[in-house]
């Protein structure tokens, strides 16, 4: 590199090196608003990106125009600025989502219905386990093919196992394949003669518990997806590709707290044994380090002033070094997990972040360049 060169900071290059970008880690560690900000970090450099967000702060989805009008119904909305590129954002409403799917893949209008109209359906579609990380999922995979997008940043679900998102794609297609399904899916008219009698028994031992009507749904829902399997299952294998190609990236964030900084280098295994390498961590709400000496050093160098006035700022100083000498030491195992990640330490903000002038604040602790 020629001297005076600048050089390209890390995580701007990821950014306009892939088309997605997927923000995995812990709920509660400020998840959503990085995913937003390096949204906003994209247009900035020209990019057509759209972030994925998941239950953001009121505030910030009012200054991202997501409690508006045009946000329901899970559609992407643009928010203006001053950027080159173009800045999208869309709050991901699972029962919408699910919804969208049954539409796009029954045969008929009236099947769409019957399915939707379904009492089960009701209960479940944003309630049953999974339902959050594979419509998730499937709102990335229409984003990612929506040409009015270039990158798509996803902020994943809270979930303590990173795999539980990643692995949507495959558990539907698992359970499409599962001998129970095929059962459920038989015309109704026949289902009595498909069912062994095992599968009678178990379904009228769950009826007495949960009322025969219940059963009787749940049949019926099940009964109505005849003949969309392959449309759900195509799209899962799409998914899976598109979370394996090299154009996608992963971002792991996470705050140094003990507890969380262990979570987050279970991700890292799990991650790995998975396939996927993590290319950034950023850590949220750090501490900062007022003293470049170790703590003992000064502790010695700042005795002789700790019985004086000037021993209230003595004890500051000294207890802001212990916390950030703490949390480095939290952090230690994570990051020795990530030897070629990119990292950045986000310090704590004097307030929180809840609109654009916030999110262009954390920006520029994430950004070097």
């Amino acid at each position: 590199m020629t001297a005076g060169a600048t050089i390209p900071d890390p995580i701007g290059v990821l950014l306009e090196a892939h088309d997605v970008v997927v923000c995995v880690g812990s709920g509660g560690v400020g998840k959503t608003t990085t995913s937003a900000t390096l949204a906003l970090e994209a247009a900035r450099r020209g990019r057509r990106a759209c972030v994925l967000t998941i239950d953001p702060a009121r505030r910030l989805a009012d200054a991202m125009g997501l409690d508006s009008a045009a946000a329901r119904g899970s559609r992407p909305v643009q928010v203006e600025g001053p950027w080159s590129g173009e800045l999208w954002t869309v709050m991901l409403d699972t029962r919408v989502t699910f919804a969208e799917l049954i539409e796009t893949y029954a045969p008929n209008p009236e099947q769409a219905r019957r399915i939707l109209d379904n009492r089960f359906f009701r209960n479940i579609a944003d309630a049953l386990s999974g339902t959050h990380e594979y419509m998730a999922m499937e709102k990335l995979h229409e984003l990612h093919a929506d040409d009015r997008f270039d990158l798509v940043i996803v902020d994943t679900p809270p979930t303590t196992n990173a795999l539980e998102f990643l692995d949507a794609p495959n558990r539907i297609t698992s359970f499409l394949d599962h001998r129970l399904y095929r059962i459920l899916v038989t015309p109704s008219n026949t289902l009595a003669r498909a069912m062994n009698v095992a599968a009678q028994t178990v379904l009228r031992s769950i009826s007495r518990i949960v009322g025969a009507s219940v059963v009787d749904d749940v049949i019926e829902f099940f009964a109505n997806f005849d003949g969309m399997e392959e449309g759900f299952r195509a799209r899962a294998v799409s998914v899976r590709t598109l979370l394996a190609s090299e154009r996608t990236t992963f971002v792991l964030v996470t705050i140094p707290r003990r507890d969380v900084a262990q979570e987050a280098t279970t991700f890292v295994g799990d991650l790995r044994a998975a396939g996927v390498d993590v290319a950034a961590l950023i850590v949220n709400r750090v501490h900062p380090n007022f003293s470049p000496r170790p703590l003992d050093e000064l502790r010695a160098r700042l005795g002789p002033l700790s019985d004086g006035p000037l021993a209230p700022f003595v004890t500051a100083l000294l207890d802001a070094t212990t916390i950030a000498g703490t949390e480095m030491d939290h952090l230690a195992g994570l990051t020795g997990a990530l030897p070629t990640a990119a990292v950045r330490l986000v310090p704590f903000l004097d307030a929180d972040v809840h609109d654009l002038a916030g999110l262009e604040r954390l920006r520029r602790h994430l950004i070097t360049g």
